[in-house]
């Protein structure tokens, strides 16, 4: 088995079980917490720590080789996992969702399409499903996404790249040949997942209020702000070109989910609203506002558009916009 061609620096773990037994038909992203280099993260995995990857992948998107592609690696918490998957470590934020930036997630997407390629695989799936995952045999030309997540208790890869994972397989499928859906996959714009339905149902407004045709549904406990449904991934990849120059933060996904109504009115400030200012927020013509202004609530005096005057106790404090203002 060779090693990718996109590699940029080598430093070898002794940290392996050597040879795979079994041929290589996964691939599993994991987030390395914290924004290494790719030197970095060949560094983390010294003899006597018991862990490594095949792949690093560092805060700039250059790629490291920590195990030869070839020798199983020992990183997903299960060696059943780790003898058929290409393991890869990426680096990402310290804290939760544990987001990667575009040069990580883009290096992602490219080592992806070379593994599959050298591999013989023109396809990569993403089931989105532990049991089915893990009980589907892959075709000889497929690949298959696993997370860290599924065998032991961490929240490996992050939910910022877990959101992804749709994403990731479309478009890699897509460099290997694909483009379109032959399976009735269909790819949808998200713009965002919540927890909590009131905060869900305020972007579901925002959305809407530009003239995206949107929806929510519900998966896994979250509910999930979405904008259309694209048999075709090009279709997606315009409009979600549309949503993001509208200032939107989305990205492609193939994961679908129960739809649910917005039946919870959404509540706008208004002239007389009670308000907190979001932490960091400035005021409309960008100046800093003193820490004690996020700590108070304030009251709404005027509103022009986006530019909202708010006091305190009577007395005005500043102009403000709109949307770094959240009712109280």
């Amino acid at each position: 088995m060779s090693n990718s061609s996109l590699v940029c620096y080598t430093k070898l773990s002794p940290n392996h079980s050597g040879k795979r037994t079994h041929s290589i038909d996964r691939i599993t992203p994991h987030c390395v917490v914290g924004q290494l280099s790719c030197e970095s993260i060949c560094a983390c995995f010294p003899e006597g720590r018991g862990a490594s990857c095949n792949y690093g992948i560092g805060s700039d998107g250059r790629i490291s080789l920590c195990v030869d592609e070839g020798n199983r690696s020992w990183c997903s918490s299960s060696n059943a996992n780790d003898q058929r998957a290409v393991t890869i470590e990426c680096a990402s934020d310290k804290t939760a969702p544990y987001a990667m930036n575009d040069a990580v997630y883009e290096s992602l997407v490219n080592l992806c399409t070379d593994i599959c390629k050298r591999n013989g695989k023109n396809k990569l799936i993403w089931f989105g499903d532990k049991d089915k995952t893990l009980a589907y045999e892959p075709q000889s030309n497929e690949m298959v996404i696993t997370v860290h997540r599924w065998f032991a208790n961490k929240s490996c890869p992050g939910d910022w790249l877990y959101e992804r994972l749709g994403d990731l397989a479309a478009r890699v499928t897509a460099n290997l040949g694909g483009g379109q859906s032959s399976d009735g996959v269909l790819y949808r714009v998200q713009t965002g997942a919540f927890s909590v339905k009131d905060n869900a149902d305020r972007m579901l407004a925002k959305v809407k209020a530009v003239g995206f045709d949107t929806y929510m549904v519900k998966v896994d406990g979250l509910y999930k702000i979405q904008v259309g449904a694209y048999s075709v991934k090009a279709n997606a990849d315009a409009m979600l070109a549309k949503v993001k120059a509208a200032g939107f933060d989305a990205f492609i996904t193939t994961q679908g989910g129960e739809a649910v109504s917005n039946s919870t009115p959404v509540k706008e400030i208004t002239v007389g609203s009670t308000v907190k200012v979001n932490q960091g927020a400035k005021t409309y013509d960008g100046k800093t506002l003193a820490s004690f202004v996020y700590t108070r609530n304030h009251q709404v005096k005027e509103i022009s558009g986006d530019r909202v005057v708010i006091t305190y106790q009577g007395t005005v404090v500043a102009a403000v916009k709109k949307s770094d203002l959240t009712l109280v």
